[in-house]
């Protein structure tokens, strides 16, 4: 039965348990990837036997736990219970690049070193570069798993119409200070970048959270605004976020968030074996 009693905000103590996972993960690839050695065709396979089960691990930890934060959260907004079954194979693994094998993404680090060296890079900065490379991938596929498990929850939460993208401090940049002053319907999926770590959070229908700005967040956005795209703006109605930041399709992952004008592969470029 329903209970009047107010419950806690789940969010700092999912916050926390999310960045432990991302921090794992990403901290276990990078270990196995210095550890290598050798960066040749050879060498991918082995690689791929000891990462690809520690991410996918992650993505299901991400996965859990999104799922235990949006049901609570459901409890703390309208006071209602909120239980999801949750498809796993959904919302992780292959499903978070619409299909594509992990083991094809997670061989683009040695591409990535090979290409270097074709150029004349030294070695060092080869796999520096493909280090890079591994880290944005593994934390994109982290973030995807959140975002399909949110859009998966939400969809059988009758009450949540909206959500809102909360900040979490270590990789804001830009486009994510803008999309945190913006609604979203929840039917839509989570649109992110490389690197992004923002958490959606479920909002009442009748609350519109681009409309509620404290003045820090404003002049934080401004500031970024400003820094990347060369416009001022001490009057947030003089500047026109949605035509600045768009939403373009991206044929692994999805909705993108990107400044206007930037092109990404989209679906028509994206060959899946079947």
């Amino acid at each position: 039965m329903p209970t009047s009693r107010r419950q806690p905000d789940p969010g700092p103590a999912y916050d926390a348990a999310v960045r432990r996972t991302f921090a794992d993960v990403v901290n276990r690839l990078t270990r196995e990837w210095s550890s290598l050695g050798s960066w040749r065709q050879g060498d991918v396979k082995g690689f791929q036997r000891r990462v690809l089960p520690a991410l996918l691990a992650g993505e299901r930890r991400i996965a859990a736990l999104t799922t235990t934060y949006l049901e609570a959260e459901y409890r703390r907004l309208f006071n209602e219970p909120s239980r999801v079954a949750l498809d796993l194979e959904a919302v992780t693994g292959s499903a978070v690049r619409n299909g594509v094998d992990p083991a094809d993404v997670y061989e683009r680090p040695f591409k990535e070193v090979w290409t270097a060296l074709s150029n004349g890079e030294p070695l060092d900065v080869a796999t520096e570069r493909g280090a890079n490379r591994l880290e944005t991938l593994a934390k994109t596929d982290l973030q995807r798993a959140r975002t399909l498990t949110s859009q998966a929850v939400m969809e059988r939460q009758p009450r949540v119409t909206y959500y809102m993208r909360e900040l979490q401090g270590e990789y804001d940049c830009a486009l994510c200070l803008v999309a945190s002053t913006q609604r979203y319907r929840k039917a839509d999926l989570l649109p992110i970048h490389p690197g992004c770590d923002c958490r959606p959070t479920p909002v009442r229908a009748d609350f519109d959270p681009g409309q509620v700005l404290d003045e820090a967040r404003l002049e934080a956005i401004h500031k970024a605004v400003e820094e990347a795209l060369g416009v001022s703006a001490r009057d947030a109605r003089s500047v026109d976020y949605s035509k600045i930041i768009v939403q373009n399709v991206h044929g692994e992952i999805g909705p993108v968030l990107g400044f206007k004008g930037q092109r990404f592969t989209g679906p028509e470029d994206l060959r899946i074996p079947k």
